[in-house]
């Protein structure tokens, strides 16, 4: 079996070395290092379709794992991926295939893979350190049999913790009987599995509707979770794990944006002059409670009046009402009212989604408080500064009539993406 290895970034960091092992080693004929040091292995299997390439991504941060769409999937091959600061690897691999002849044949796999690997030797850079199953949260009917397929193919690791992620548990009722299923399942199976944790997770910002999103979700949890149970040898730092999981909350925050800089173009895109910001208000609101969820800021009276600065300013405040009234004025563009207000509106939203990534990330470290609301203000009004009539600018130049608002939200995001290229 072929095994392809990646590395995603922040290189520079070291590991001590992990303490070997009585489990089977991970492949014949190979050994896989980070330069001189020795990381812990995460076996990530799971049914074609569920989402194992995007959960990788989420977790490491770096858009290199195939992801799969609908049932057949992408990953045909073993692959290793590993960041140089968390101090596991994950092992993605082949998906199982829904039909029975297709599962039974990966099945067959990976025990056949996992006997060869048992011949390897006792290489400590390995070892199986924990498995992650993953269950797709929308399929909950086959919750039984893949639980039962998933605890076969890995049986010769018994004794390994397992932590059963459950992917695309976009609602709160959703995960909380999905991890009521899920229990079941487990308990009722006759394989021994040594389940150590169930965790519902998003990985990627999913769009509900126009104005509601299920952002991303669980992930520092998860790696939390598998840190927390490797050996003591192989766990990284907590600082490290800190400093780590802040940057992961920067990308993930910047799809939420995304999503959300495109519901404000669809909203703006309408044929008739834009009146004000107002109606952006459901948009930003949305944008706002979902980046809050990502920073682990809660929902309560206090919070309630730092959402609502935010909102303010992006609305009703006169920062809003003297943004729209500049890029009207703006002389030579030659754009229908339909792509000029779908321009404008998806420029608003990112700004305020961009500040309030700022202010929610100064909150979460203890700089500032949701207390100050004077302070959260003044950051949003300086979001719809010369600067971001600039940023517009860039996307109106290169906007035309008849063109999708989607297109116009990705060319609105080019420009910030350029823009904050810029200040580096």
């Amino acid at each position: 079996m072929e095994v392809t290895t990646t590395t995603h970034g922040m290189a520079g960091e070291t590991a001590s070395t992990c303490p070997s092992s009585t489990q089977p080693a991970l492949m014949a004929h190979s050994t896989i290092k980070s330069g001189s040091t020795t990381k812990a292995n995460v076996l990530v299997i799971g049914n074609s379709g569920v989402g194992k390439s995007t959960l990788i991504n989420a977790v490491l941060g770096e858009e290199t794992a195939l992801a799969g769409f609908g049932t057949q999937g992408t990953t045909r091959q073993l692959r290793v991926y590993e960041n140089a600061t968390l101090r596991f690897r994950l092992i993605d691999t082949a998906g199982f295939e829904p039909s029975f002849l297709k599962r039974h044949a990966a099945i067959h796999a990976v025990k056949s893979w996992s006997r060869n690997s048992a011949k390897a030797g006792n290489t400590a850079d390995a070892r199986i350190n924990a498995i992650w199953f993953c269950i797709d949260g929308t399929s909950s009917k086959l919750f039984p049999s893949t639980i039962r397929s998933l605890s076969q193919a890995t049986s010769m690791w018994p004794s390994v913790p397992v932590i059963a992620v459950i992917t695309k548990s976009y609602s709160v009722p959703d995960r909380r009987r999905n991890i009521e299923l899920v229990t079941n399942a487990f308990s009722s199976q006759s394989h021994r599995t040594n389940l150590r944790k169930i965790l519902p997770v998003v990985a990627q910002t999913y769009m509900l509707n126009e104005d509601a999103y299920a952002a991303p979700e669980g992930i520092e949890e998860l790696i939390d979770a598998t840190n927390d149970m490797l050996p003591d040898g192989c766990r990284a730092a907590e600082k490290d794990i800190a400093r780590f999981k802040l940057n992961r909350r920067r990308v993930l925050s910047q799809s939420v944006v995304a999503a959300a800089t495109t519901s404000g173009a669809l909203v703006g895109a309408v044929p008739i002059p834009f009146p004000d910001a107002a109606i952006l208000g459901p948009v930003e609101i949305a944008q706002i409670n979902a980046l809050a969820r990502i920073y682990g800021i809660a929902k309560n009276e206090a919070s309630r009046k730092f959402f609502d600065s935010i909102v303010q300013v992006g609305t009703v405040s006169l920062a809003a009402q003297g943004a729209i009234s500049a890029l009207k004025a703006i002389p030579g563009v030659n754009l229908g009212a339909a792509a000029l207000n779908a321009v404008i509106a998806g420029s608003i939203v990112a700004a305020l989604g961009e500040g309030t990534i700022v202010a929610f990330e100064q909150v979460s470290l203890g700089n500032k408080t949701v207390a100050d609301t004077e302070w959260v203000r003044g950051l949003m009004q300086s979001r719809l500064s010369a600067e971001f009539i600039a940023t517009a600018k860039a996307a109106l130049a290169k906007s035309g009539d008849g063109m999708s608002a989607r297109k116009i939200a990705q060319l609105v995001l080019g420009a910030v993406i350029a823009e904050k290229g810029g200040k580096k």
